[in-house]
C-alpha cells in the first residue's frame, strides 16, 4: 500500500470522526425535527444550548408541541425556565389545555405554579374537571349534650390565581370541620341536625371558607349523619361524682375537725382531774399542819370527817336509787 493510499484512509476516518462528533454534540436530526415542524431555530442554538449544559431535546420537543397547538412561545423563555429547575414539558402540556378550554394563563404564571412547587397541568384540568374531596367523620355536640358525627363530600376546583401562595387542601377541609362543628354545636338538639342536614352545608357555604386558599368551593354535600355518645349525661355524671368527692372530702375534714376538738377537751378534762387530785392531795397534808399548829382542834377534825362520811353516804344512797329505778324500768320495758 502506498503513501497515497493512506493518506487517503486517514482522511476518510477523520472525515468519519468529525460526521459521528457532529452528529454526537450537534443534535442535527432534531434541528431537522424542528424545521420540519415549522419551528424556525438555528443549529447555533442548539449548540449554545449544549454549551450551557441545557438538554436540547428538553426544550426543543415541547416548543416544537406549543407551536403546533397555537401558542406563541419562545425558545429563551423555556430554556430559562429549564436553568430554573422547573418542568417544561409540563408548563407547556398545562399552557396547551388551558388555552383548549380558553382559561387565561400566561407563561409567566405558569411557570411560577410550577416552581412553587405545585402541579400546574393538574390545577388547570381540576378549574376544568371539578375535584371532590371527602372529609373523615367529623363530630360536633348539640345544645342536648348528642354527639352527632357528619361526613362531608367538598367539591373544589382550582384557583389559579390564587396557586402561588394559596392554602392546599388540609387546610380546606379544617375550615369545613370546623363550620361544620360549630354549626352542629348551635342546634338546640341532634334531631334538628337529622331533620336538616343542609342547613349544615348552607351555613359552611355562607362562611367564605375559601378565602387564601388555592380553591374555590362549589358545594359541599352531607354524605352521612351518625349518633354518637351522650356527652352531656356524661359531663353530668363525672360532674355529680366530683361534687361527692368534693363533698366527701368536706365532711371527712369536719369529722377529723371534730376528733381533734373532743380530744382536746378530754386532755383538759385530764389536766383538771390531775389539778384536783394534786389539789386533793394537799388536803391531808394541810390539816397536819393545821392540828400541830393549834389551828385546827380535835372538834373540828372529827366533824369534817362526819361531814365526809355522811356525803358519801348519800353520794351511796343516791347512785343506788338510780340503779332501781333504770332496773325497773328496764323490767317494764321487757
Amino acid at each position: 500500500m502506498d503513501a497515497s493510499t493512506v493518506s487517503i484512509l486517514i482522511i476518510a476516518a477523520l472525515v468519519v470522526i468529525a460526521i459521528i462528533i457532529l452528529f454526537t454534540f450537534v443534535p442535527v436530526m432534531l434541528w431537522i425535527s424542528a424545521l420540519s415542524s415549522g419551528v424556525r431555530i438555528s443549529i447555533f442554538t442548539l449548540i449554545g444550548m449544549r454549551l450551557r449544559r441545557v438538554i436540547p431535546r428538553r426544550v426543543i420537543d415541547p416548543l416544537i408541541k406549543a407551536t403546533k397547538a397555537g401558542l406563541d412561545l419562545h425558545t429563551n423563555q423555556l430554556e430559562s425556565h429549564y436553568l430554573a429547575g422547573g418542568n417544561v414539558d409540563r408548563v407547556v402540556n398545562a399552557l396547551i389545555a388551558a388555552h383548549r378550554a380558553n382559561i387565561d394563563l400566561t407563561f409567566q404564571r405558569a411557570a411560577a405554579i410550577d416552581l412553587a412547587g405545585r402541579n400546574v397541568l393538574e390545577a388547570v384540568q381540576m378549574s376544568v374537571n371539578p375535584k371532590v374531596i371527602e372529609t373523615p367523620f367529623i363530630a360536633g355536640v348539640a345544645i342536648n349534650g348528642i354527639e352527632v358525627k357528619v361526613k362531608a363530600r367538598i367539591t373544589v376546583r382550582a384557583n389559579i390565581d390564587r396557586l402561588v401562595g394559596g392554602a392546599g387542601e388540609e387546610t380546606v377541609v379544617a375550615r369545613v370541620g370546623e363550620g361544620v362543628v360549630s354549626t352542629i354545636g348551635a342546634s338546640h338538639t341532634h334531631k334538628d341536625v337529622l331533620k336538616n342536614p343542609d342547613t349544615i352545608s348552607k351555613t359552611v357555604l355562607d362562611k367564605g371558607l375559601d378565602a387564601g386558599t388555592a380553591f374555590e368551593i362549589l358545594s359541599i354535600d352531607i354524605a352521612d349523619v351518625d349518633i354518637g355518645k351522650n356527652i352531656g349525661a356524661f359531663l353530668q355524671t363525672e360532674q355529680a361524682e366530683a361534687d361527692k368527692n368534693i363533698a366527701q372530702a368536706k365532711a371527712e375534714e369536719r369529722r377529723a375537725m371534730a376528733v381533734a376538738k373532743e380530744q382536746e377537751m378530754h386532755a383538759r378534762v385530764e389536766e383538771m382531774r390531775a389539778k384536783v387530785v394534786e389539789a386533793e392531795s394537799e388536803v391531808p397534808l394541810a390539816m397536819a399542819s393545821a392540828l400541830k399548829e393549834g389551828k385546827l382542834g380535835v372538834m373540828d377534825y372529827m366533824n369534817y370527817n362526819n361531814i365526809k362520811a355522811d356525803t358519801e353516804m348519800r353520794h351511796s344512797f343516791g347512785n343506788n336509787g338510780k340503779s332501781a329505778d333504770d332496773n325497773s324500768s328496764g323490767d317494764e320495758y321487757k
